[in-house]
């Protein structure tokens, strides 16, 4: 059984003897144990992340790069091990996993450019032999605070380009899933990071609020669910730090009656049920609009029920379990509900059991039609294997939709008309959007956040957003005058 501590300062170590449970949810059985942190562990993971900010910051940005760029190279030698570990502990089938290490790796290779995303702004004579300038400088220790559907992912949005700007970094990864944190960790330390740069914090909710409450804590990244995310938001920010916190969704792709059907259905049943729909961009609620709503929910109905679900280790599974017992019973409670309120269960994923993994936390893929907007199914995240189709009969009935929801993290419509398309992405108020694309995940030099409920704090994550999160920019104006005094000046600077 494995014993996961924390990483402080280059090491595996721990000072807490109490741990929490690491739990196989293929098979609903413990397969580990990971250290739940004391304040002894926090005060030497601060100790550790001061000490390496002061070193670590006076390193050239192209040095800082050169670590970073052997940090991805050990990423990518170690790829398939990384995926296991995501994979083993979440549930996710392997390639979802691998993809998913990828999209982080990309967060990496951005990252290595950061003597050039440093440069500031230079004018000169803004006044008469005055020269003015920006440069943008690191803010200190940071820290993040991770979910447990994207282990490997969400951290490297974080983090690379932290540790680039120069600061150092306290990562708080999921308890659920903490050993590829400390893998991470591992690779970085291997490429020549200096100890105390990266260090891992792993424990429960005290764990994060030992973060949100140090004054010593610059800046805190979170991404999860929207009532932590406020939670975060209001706490951090009390106590003077700067925060992004990504909270949750409630995705709708519109089919338009001239969408490319083959197409949207493929879209949809990848978005909706891979990763058994635990995932922040994952389509949640397909709007059909006007007469393609009969034939889009036979087609998502048939191909939904030849979906395979089975463990990670089966490679020809479509979709896994999800994380966890009081997870799966959430999603049946949801089900439930939807009956009751009148939705039409066309495709019911519960009581489904696979040989040999009978106390796994798997659900099949589920399917509502005749969603309305007054529903709780439709109004909250359910973050698992259920979709729900809303009918509509106009264009400008889907888009109020999408515009009237509390959450505006991400959005796609399928169309074959450019002035449907242009119409949509000019007028719906989400973050993130697509265009016959089913996921828009934004690629890691654009940046990665939601509208309303979805997003709090004014930064997103990744691309210049992040550089500009994770550093404070300072102005210098300056001039090299003549020996001879001109006597002090007693009015407001002017040209």
């Amino acid at each position: 059984m494995r014993k996961i501590k924390n990483f402080i300062n280059g090491k595996s170590t721990s000072y807490s003897s109490n741990n929490l449970e690491i739990i196989d949810p293929s098979k609903g059985e413990q397969i580990g144990e990971v250290v739940n942190s004391n304040q002894e562990d926090f005060k030497k993971i601060i100790t550790s992340s001061k000490n390496a900010f002061e070193k670590w910051s006076n390193i050239t940005p192209l040095k800082r790069s050169r670590v970073l760029a052997k940090f991805k190279t050990n990423i990518e030698k170690d790829l398939d091990n990384i995926a296991s570990i995501v994979s083993e502990e979440h549930g996710k089938t392997f390639e979802d996993a691998r993809g998913s290490v990828i999209r982080g790796l990309e967060v990496v290779e951005f990252a290595c450019g950061i003597p050039h995303l440093l440069k500031g702004e230079f004018s000169q004579n803004v006044g008469t032999e005055i020269d003015s300038w920006s440069l943008r400088q690191p803010l200190g220790i940071t820290a993040g605070i991770t979910p447990f559907n994207f282990p490997a992912m969400v951290p490297m949005w974080m983090f690379p380009i932290s540790i680039a700007c120069g600061n150092s970094f306290i990562l708080k990864p999921s308890e659920k899933n903490p050993s590829c944190a400390i893998k991470l960790a591992e690779l970085f330390q291997d490429a020549g990071l200096l100890d105390g740069v990266f260090n891992v914090l792993n424990g429960n909710k005290d764990s994060v609020n030992m973060i949100l409450d140090s004054r010593d804590i610059s800046s805190v990244s979170f991404v999860g669910s929207t009532p932590v995310a406020k939670y975060i938001y209001e706490k951090a920010a009390k106590n003077g730090k700067r925060v992004q916190a990504l909270g949750g969704a409630k995705n709708h792709l519109i089919v338009m009656p001239d969408a490319n059907l083959d197409q949207a259905v493929d879209g949809i049943i990848g978005a909706a049920y891979g990763s058994a729909g635990e995932r922040c961009m994952a389509i949640s609620v397909a709007v059909a609009v006007g007469s393609i709503a009969d034939e889009l929910v036979e087609r998502i109905n048939n191909k939904a029920q030849v979906l395979k679900v089975a463990p990670w280790t089966d490679k020809d599974s479509d979709m896994g379990p999800v994380i966890s017992k009081e997870h799966k019973t959430k999603i049946e409670n949801y089900i439930d509900i939807g009956k009751k309120e009148g939705a039409k269960l066309v495709l019911d994923g519960r009581n489904l059991k696979i040989q040999g993994y009978e106390n796994g936390y798997f659900l099949g893929p589920t399917l509502f039609d005749e969603v309305n907007d007054s529903m709780k199914i439709y109004n909250e995240e359910i973050f698992g294997p259920v979709l729900s189709v809303v009918r509509v009969n106009r264009y400008d009935d889907a888009l109020n939709l999408v515009n009237q929801h509390q959450f505006g993290n991400g959005t796609s419509i399928y169309t074959s008309n450019g002035e449907i398309s242009r119409h949509f992405t000019s007028n719906c108020n989400i973050g993130m959007v697509g265009v016959n694309v089913p996921i828009p995940v934004p690629m890691s030099f654009h940046s990665f956040g939601g509208w309303k409920d979805s997003l709090f704090g004014d930064h997103a994550m990744h691309g210049m957003d992040g550089v500009r999160f994770y550093t404070k920019q300072k102005t210098v104006t300056s001039r090299w005058p003549e020996s001879i005094a001109s006597g002090p000046e007693f009015i407001m600077p002017r040209n």
